[in-house]
C-alpha cells in the first residue's frame, strides 16, 4: 500500500470555506488530507488575488498607499521628478537572496560638470514596519553622490530613493523587490563583545589624483528589529540598532546618517570621497566616524589618510 501523504497545513483556520474536490483520491490520502490540500490551495489563490500579495508582473515605478502617506508626511506637496528626468538611479535585485540583507546602490545621474550637488538622500522601504530606512546629509566633497548599503525588506515591496539637490528640487527612483522575512530573521550572536566596532577603510586603495576614492564604513552591530525571536527562550529580542553615524574629515562634516533597523545587521555604507592632497600630491587628512545606537551606546572609528598607499587599500 502506498504511504503518500498530503502537505502539512498547521495553523489553517477551521472556519475557512473550502470546496472539497470530488473524484478519485490519491493513494493513502484520507478525506482530511483532501480538505487540508483544498484549504492550502484556497489560501494560495487568495494571496495571489490580494493587493500586494504575490504579483506576477512588476511595475518598478508604481505607487502604493504606503508611499502616498510617506510622500505627504516627508515632502508635503513639493513636486518630485521621476522617470528619465530624475537625477537619481536606484539599483536593487528583483529577487534578493536574503530579505535581511538586500544590496542597494544609489547612483547620481548628475553630469560630472553639473553645478548642482546632492544635499540629502532618503531611503524608503514601503512595506517595512519602519519604512524610512535612512536619511543621509552629504557634504559637497562627496561627488559623485553614489552610495551603497544593505537593507532589510520584510515583504514584497517597492524600495525608493529620494534625492534632494542644493537647488531644493526632489528626484525619485523606485525599484520593486521580491523577498520577505527581513525584519524577523535572527541576527548573528557569535561576537556580542565586539558590538560597536567601527571600521573605515579604502577597499580599492587610493584612486589617482582627480578621481574619487571609494570608502567603506562598517559597524559591527546586530541592528535588532524587535521582531526577531530568540531561538532558545522563544521571546522577542528587544530592538537595538544603530541610530546615527557622523562621518568627519579633519573635523568637518562629510556624511551624516540617521537610520533605524531597516538597515541590515552590521550596517555597512560605501561612498566616494575626493581625498585631499598636500603640495607634493600625497594624501592627507583624518577620517572619523562617531556612532550612536538606540541604547545610548557610543562608538568611534578612524582612518589616517596620510598612511594610505595608491594600491593595496588601508
Amino acid at each position: 500500500m502506498s504511504t503518500a501523504r498530503s502537505p502539512s497545513a498547521a495553523a489553517l483556520p477551521d472556519s475557512a470555506p473550502v470546496a472539497v474536490p470530488v473524484g478519485p483520491r490519491a493513494p493513502g490520502w484520507s478525506r482530511r488530507d483532501l480538505l487540508v490540500a483544498a484549504v492550502a490551495a484556497a489560501w494560495v489563490a487568495r494571496a495571489r488575488a490580494a493587493p500586494g500579495g504575490l504579483p506576477s508582473g512588476v511595475d518598478h515605478d508604481a505607487g502604493s498607499p504606503e508611499w502616498e502617506r510617506l510622500r505627504g508626511r516627508l515632502f508635503g506637496d513639493r513636486p518630485i521628478v521621476a522617470g528619465p528626468a530624475s537625477a537619481v538611479q536606484l539599483q536593487v535585485p528583483l529577487r534578493a537572496a536574503y530579505g535581511a540583507s538586500v544590496p542597494v546602490k544609489v547612483v547620481s545621474r548628475l553630469a560630472p560638470d553639473s553645478p548642482r550637488r546632492v544635499r540629502r538622500l532618503t531611503l524608503l522601504v514601503d512595506k517595512n514596519p519602519s519604512p524610512v530606512a535612512a536619511t543621509l546629509t552629504l557634504a559637497p566633497r562627496l561627488a559623485p553622490a553614489d552610495l551603497e548599503t544593505r537593507l532589510r525588506v520584510d515583504e514584497y515591496s517597492h524600495l525608493r530613493a529620494v534625492s534632494e539637490l542644493d537647488d531644493g528640487s526632489l528626484h525619485l527612483a523606485s525599484r520593486y523587490v521580491k523577498v520577505s522575512g527581513g525584519c524577523s530573521a535572527p541576527p548573528n550572536r557569535e561576537t556580542p563583545h565586539l558590538i560597536g566596532q567601527t571600521r573605515l577603510r579604502l577597499p580599492e586603495g587610493l584612486a589617482p589624483p582627480g578621481q574619487a576614492t571609494p570608502v567603506e564604513l562598517s559597524v559591527l552591530h546586530p541592528n535588532d528589529t524587535g521582531f526577531e525571536l530568540n531561538q532558545v527562550t522563544v521571546m522577542f529580542i528587544p530592538p537595538h540598532f544603530v541610530r546615527s553615524i557622523r562621518v568627519r574629515l579633519d573635523g568637518e562634516p562629510l556624511l551624516d546618517i540617521d537610520s533605524d533597523f531597516s538597515v541590515s545587521e552590521n550596517p555597512t555604507w560605501r561612498f566616494r570621497l575626493e581625498v585631499p592632497r598636500g603640495p607634493d600630491g600625497a594624501p592627507r587628512g583624518l577620517l572619523t566616524a562617531e556612532v550612536e545606537d538606540s541604547k545610548e551606546g557610543r562608538f568611534q572609528g578612524r582612518l589616517d589618510l596620510s598612511g594610505v598607499r595608491a594600491a593595496g587599500g588601508a
